[in-house]
């Protein structure tokens, strides 16, 4: 299967929702099929007990008038001539006897059809039973009970409904049964795909953390990165100040070493795998160090701070803090001037400001989103700010100085009675 992660995980989606959908719609479809068909077959069980009723009646009251000839005169005088359904005595051939037919006002049946429905019972002896038409359109059920007179098969009583009524109201219930078939098909379908959805969320989730991953990585290795192959090239070029750019390029790979493990113990944390290494930390002291050792390049960095304790996760509110001072250090500075930058440390909260051209008041949510920012640069910086703050219960703010300049304060938890 081809594609990127993200392209295999939406197929996936797609594909547990039409599985979904096809595996109900069979089950509607099946169990719309026996609910019509046993609609179907209870109503013309009905039907065929009203005509059993007539046709064994009728039959009850055909006799031999004493010379060898079938009588219908008992048929005419029962009161079963007069209702519905409606029936009539027919011989299996020519000339046998003279056919009967109920005065009953029911729909009419031509009687070349009733005949022609009686002769074929009578020549293969046994009872028949199905549709056909009334003159004026209507669908009519029959029944036909051959009898015997004389040694064989001599003819037969056929009694018809009107079903026309019945099937209206089949046709109802197939139309509704049909329509609600549908329309639960179309809501599985999409509880299907709602679902589906939840299921592959933690695989998303994962997947976006991992993309979050190499891009923090990335973005976090480049400077580092940068700054290393500068001094191997410084070094190759003066092979005399090789002794004191050595140091330099062991502290560079610490740090990176020190980056790529901060990385996956957000990694880990996220997944849930550890959990954050919360203490006491002193928080000016922390954030005098990171000042002291982070290169300037020319800029004007001043701190001020003010003891305070508070609890957190050391490593990772160092590398919040570090992303804070190198975005005011990249970005806090007016064109072709180099970067002024106050620390400010109190109150378990460190305020970073600078004299760059300041956040856009429309941009200051986009600047914590990963790769959105007001500013110029990636945005992944700050959001690994917001994450770091959000992670210990504290927040991150982000606004501008009255005389202009960017202002962006982390507040965390305070130790109690520090």
């Amino acid at each position: 299967m081809k594609g990127s992660s993200a392209d295999r995980l939406r197929r996936l989606r797609l594909l547990m929702t039409l599985l979904v959908t096809v595996v109900n719609a069979v089950v509607l479809i099946v169990l719309a099929v026996l609910v019509i068909g046993n609609d179907t077959e209870q109503r013309e069980q009905g039907v065929d007990a009203d005509l059993e009723v007539v046709t064994s009646s009728v039959l009850r009251l055909v006799k031999d008038d004493g010379r060898g000839e079938i009588s219908t005169a008992a048929v005419a005088a029962d009161e079963l001539n007069d209702g519905c359904p409606g029936f009539a005595v027919l011989p299996g051939g020519p000339g046998q006897f003279k056919g009967f037919f109920s005065a009953g006002g029911c729909p009419p049946v031509s009687a070349a059809n009733l005949e022609v429905q009686v002769q074929a019972a009578v020549k293969s002896g046994n009872l028949l039973l199905g549709y056909t038409t009334a003159a004026d359109g209507r669908s009519m059920r029959f029944r036909v009970e051959p009898f015997r007179h004389g040694g064989r098969y001599a003819g037969g009583v056929i009694a018809v409904a009107d079903v026309s009524l019945a099937e209206a109201s089949h046709d109802r219930l197939t139309l509704l049964v049909v329509g609600g078939c549908v329309l639960l098909i179309g809501a599985l379908g999409l509880a299907g795909h709602v679902l589906s959805g939840r299921a592959i969320r933690p695989a998303a989730a994962a997947l976006e953390q991992q993309e979050v991953l190499l891009a923090e990585t990335a973005h976090d290795l480049r400077t580092p990165v940068a700054a290393l192959r500068a001094l191997a090239e410084t070094a190759l070029r003066n092979p005399s100040e090789r002794a004191d750019l050595l140091p330099r390029t062991v502290t560079l790979a610490a740090r990176m070493g020190s980056i790529i493990d901060g990385l996956l113990v957000r990694a880990r944390l996220a997944a849930g795998v550890d959990q954050l290494a919360v203490q006491p930390v002193w928080l000016d002291q922390l954030v005098a160090g990171l000042v002291e050792d982070t290169p300037a390049g020319g800029a004007s960095v001043t701190v001020t701070t003010a003891p305070c304790k508070v609890l957190a996760d050391p490593a990772l509110i160092q590398r919040a803090i570090g992303n804070l001072l190198d975005n005011a250090l990249r970005y806090g500075r007016q064109p072709d001037e180099q970067a002024v930058v106050q620390v400010i440390v109190a109150n378990g909260r460190v305020t970073v400001a600078d004299h760059g051209p300041g956040v856009d008041s429309s941009l200051a949510d986009a600047a914590f989103d990963r790769f959105g920012t007001g500013g110029g640069s990636s945005g992944l910086g700050l959001s690994i700010v917001r994450w770091v703050a959000q992670a210990h219960g504290g927040t991150l703010s982000a606004y501008n100085a009255e005389e202009g300049g960017a202002i962006f304060e982390l507040a965390l938890p305070v130790v109690a009675g520090a």
